[in-house]
């Protein structure tokens, strides 16, 4: 892991981040006290999911593609925002 103080870090960012996107960890100090770690993320999935996985799980019911109640949309268009609690 490679330890660096802010400045350093600010001053060869670019550097830096090359070196976590080949997989080295970053442990940023403030004062020789760590502060943040920055590390590489997890690659992306390459392959589709396959799809139907949660089949026969769950049903849907008909009623789903209904209108919704006039009383649903006017909450919706003119309720508040943050209701009283």
């Amino acid at each position: 892991m490679i330890r660096l103080n802010m400045h350093e870090a600010k001053t060869h960012l670019s550097r830096y981040i090359a070196r976590v996107e080949a997989g080295e960890k970053i442990l940023l100090c403030r004062r020789n006290e760590p502060i943040a770690e920055i590390r590489p993320v997890a690659p992306a999935r390459k392959s589709a999911r396959p799809f139907g996985l949660d089949r026969g799980k769950f049903e849907v019911p008909d009623s789903f593609f209904d209108p919704l109640p006039d009383e649903f949309i006017d909450a919706f268009e003119n309720g508040p925002v943050f209701p009283d609690e």
